[in-house]
């Protein structure tokens, strides 16, 4: 078992010099590309078979749709075992899915192509869930909340750096080669990950009710708030697109994005820096309702360049959002439940994205405003359900 005092920073010492801290996180977000890459392959290979891109779309959101359900099983599998254990299993799987993605044709096969794509998702190696389950092993307890920051700030290169990996690989060499490329970033995150003593550790406690972390009503109440986060997230990109094609300008529906996700590299910076004079759950609830009033700047129609600022604003506590609720989330956690707690928020925040997008595409219909008040209306939602179940994450479980 580690000792937790062995491997706390001393007080000004970077997070990222914490001893296992660095290769951890980095080797992380490498197995995490697929996440971002996966939908680009899916679509760009779809289309070079000459399938239709409904096939595309479909085959990616089985792969979403998929990793939101395999995640708590896989989390719930790491809490009952070790990471080390379960994430290479997993990894083998989900390669071997992605290889045969790699070789298969969308057109003349796609109820193959839509298994490989569901088998690949579901068994996404939980490095994510698994990760945020071991920081409070590895820092000490004043460094808490700024790991967590760093740990959702970081994950904003995941979908930059995903997306143009993909498409790169595509131009230079094969459509089907961002599969393979996808196989490939798994199997080395998942072992750069595997190999550290951190990952070897079994949990001390065992779960002792069938319903694992759920029956925790202040997880219930995160689960519920983080669903309508991820509504935010995925009605934003079809915001983006619709906001490009007013100004006739492409560039927009990838530059807002990344905007957003510039936001949220400095805001969760930021949040790590500073010293937390609150609770959790307190700093939780007031980071949402700022959240909220960000989304505001992008209802009215404005200039390009006003509209790339305004959305940096959200992704400013976007960072911040998922830092308090992810370390919120590890406290409502019973005893030997850790990696599956964070495994259903995530998987809450992957289906609000699903949501989000569709949501947002049924009301783009209507004009930018109809499509804008979707992002705005699930952050408030999620700011509102905080608000109001406030006292239940406030509790820690026994």
């Amino acid at each position: 078992m580690l000792n937790p005092t062995s491997t706390r920073p001393k007080v000004g010492r970077s997070i990222l010099r914490a001893p296992h801290v660095a290769p951890l996180l980095s080797g992380t977000l490498i197995g995490r590309l697929p996440a971002s890459m996966a939908p680009i392959g899916l679509l760009l290979a779809a289309r070079a078979d000459h399938a239709s891109t409904a096939l595309g779309a479909l085959l990616a959101a089985l792969y979403a749709l998929a990793g939101a359900v395999g995640q708590p099983l896989l989390g719930r599998a790491v809490d009952r075992s070790a990471l080390s254990v379960v994430a290479p299993a997993a990894a083998g799987v989900s390669c071997a899915a992605f290889t045969a993605l790699a070789s298969v044709d969308f057109a003349a096969q796609p109820l193959a192509a839509a298994v490989l794509a569901a088998v690949a998702g579901l068994a996404t190696p939980p490095l994510e869930a698994g990760l945020r389950a071991m920081w409070k092993r590895l820092v000490a307890p004043i460094d808490h909340h700024r790991v967590f920051a760093l740990d959702s700030a970081s994950q904003e290169l995941v979908f930059v750096a995903g997306p143009l990996l993909a498409t790169a690989v595509s131009q230079f060499a094969s459509p089907h080669g961002a599969l393979t490329a996808c196989a490939v970033a798994t199997a080395a995150g998942t072992a750069a990950v595997a190999v550290h003593r951190p990952a070897r550790v079994r949990s001390a406690a065992r779960p002792v009710h069938w319903l694992g972390p759920l029956r925790s009503r202040g997880l219930l109440v995160l689960l519920a708030a983080a669903l309508f986060l991820g509504v935010t997230l995925g009605s934003f990109p079809v915001l983006a697109l619709g906001i490009a094609d007013r100004h006739h300008d492409g560039w927009l529906a990838g530059l807002l994005p990344t905007a957003l996700s510039l936001g949220s590299l400095i805001g969760g910076t930021v949040w790590a820096r500073l010293r937390q004079p609150w609770p959790t759950s307190n700093a939780l609830t007031i980071v949402a309702a700022g959240y909220a009033c960000a989304f505001t700047t992008l209802l009215v129609p404005a200039p390009a360049w006003l509209t790339v600022t305004a959305s940096i604003l959200p992704g400013l506590l976007l960072a911040p959002f998922l830092a308090c609720a992810f370390l919120t989330c590890d406290g409502l956690a019973p005893s030997g439940t850790a990696a599956e707690a964070a495994a259903w928020l995530i998987s809450a925040i992957g289906l609000g994205q699903a949501a989000g997008a569709a949501a947002a595409g049924q009301l783009s219909a209507f004009g930018h405003t109809a499509t804008a008040a979707v992002p705005l209306l699930g952050a408030a939602t999620a700011a509102l359900v905080l608000r109001l179940g406030h006292r239940r994450l406030a509790h820690r479980p026994a």
